[in-house]
């Protein structure tokens, strides 16, 4: 059975993007893979500062995977700094790519779009992503369209170090990316991200999650007159929530006069409480519980690093480490 991995920063609250660009595509793998699902605190160690805020996201991740049905009988849960061997990965594949690779990465990119300072983690971040990735002989790696370019550099990595060391040294990974939730717009119509303040919280209880939809941007079209469905926030995040039949009436309604944006919003926030319902009553109940959740982070760690240990023989035995 082919293997699949994927990661989420714990970086403060989990959002609807999330779901949608990771974690929902995810956990549809762990049916027909051998699934890793790992939090990636090593990474989140370039914006998070704060050592009790660091174990709480960790936890409310989690959580989050849990509530919305991953199985850790069936799959790998873990944390990512529970596998010391992924740095020592790391280390060998930066000695075998340039600095201009790094530089080239979106994370670097936009750190400098933004007047950020860049640390040393944020320009490694494709090299430990990629140990990340090699280190489980991952065949299918589920990301956002944003991550697609991570994942490309992964697999210029493993075929450099095929090439130099042998065919077989590591698995070459392919990516899966969902097309139509490949990037989920925020309450500005920008793509949604806690760096731009513009996200729905996964867990808000009901009234604040109606509250936080309520302020999606839209134009100042008013209730009389005709509205544009694919150039509207609302409708476009409506669409990955709501039914075919849902998504097809709500359409007809931009399309004639008598739509407020009042009344999209009503539905686009009744469509995303149906479907956060029930996983929100899981998830409150795994986080009234910190003990089994890191009993079942534990027993992953165990499960992961047995597979890690075997890629990185392989790896030390072809550079020559052993």
């Amino acid at each position: 059975m082919q293997r699949a991995l994927t990661g989420i920063k714990p970086t403060g609250d989990v959002h609807i993007g999330n779901y949608l660009g990771s974690i929902r595509p995810a956990l549809g793998l762990q049916e027909r893979h051998q699934a890793y699902y790992f939090i990636a605190d090593y990474h989140a160690l370039t914006s998070v500062f704060d050592a009790a805020k660091m174990r709480a996201h960790t936890r409310e991740t989690a959580a989050t995977w849990l509530a919305f049905g991953l199985d850790p009988e069936k799959t790998v849960l873990f944390k990512q700094s529970a596998i010391p061997e992924v740095c020592e990965l790391a280390w060998i594949l930066s000695c075998q790519i340039s600095q201009g690779m790094l530089d080239r990465g979106h994370a670097v990119k936009a750190a400098r779009d933004d007047d950020r300072d860049i640390n040393a983690g944020t320009l490694f971040y494709p090299v430990l992503m990629a140990a990340d990735i090699l280190l489980y002989d991952s065949n299918v790696v589920p990301v956002g369209q944003d991550q697609k370019q991570h994942v490309e550099m992964t697999r210029d990595m493993a075929l450099k170090m095929n090439h130099r060391f042998g065919e077989g040294t590591l698995v070459v990974p392919e990516v899966a990316i969902q097309k139509d939730v490949a990037t989920v717009p925020g309450l500005d119509g920008r793509k949604m991200s806690k760096s731009y303040g513009n996200q729905i919280a996964l867990w808000l209880p009901p009234k604040k999650l109606r509250k936080t939809v309520m302020r999606i941007v839209t134009d100042s079209r008013g209730i009389d007159e005709v509205k544009d469905p694919d150039s509207c926030n609302v409708f476009n995040l409506y669409k990955l929530f709501a039914s075919d039949a849902q998504v097809a009436s709500l359409r007809a309604r931009y399309l004639a006069p008598g739509l407020g944006y009042g009344h999209a919003k009503q539905e686009l926030f009744e469509a995303i409480d149906v479907v956060l319902a029930e996983p929100r009553e899981r998830y409150n109940e795994w986080m009234a519980h910190p003990d089994r959740l890191d009993e079942v982070l534990d027993a992953g760690a165990a499960r992961a690093r047995v597979a890690a240990q075997e890629v990185l023989l392989r790896v030390r035995d072809r550079v020559g480490l052993i």
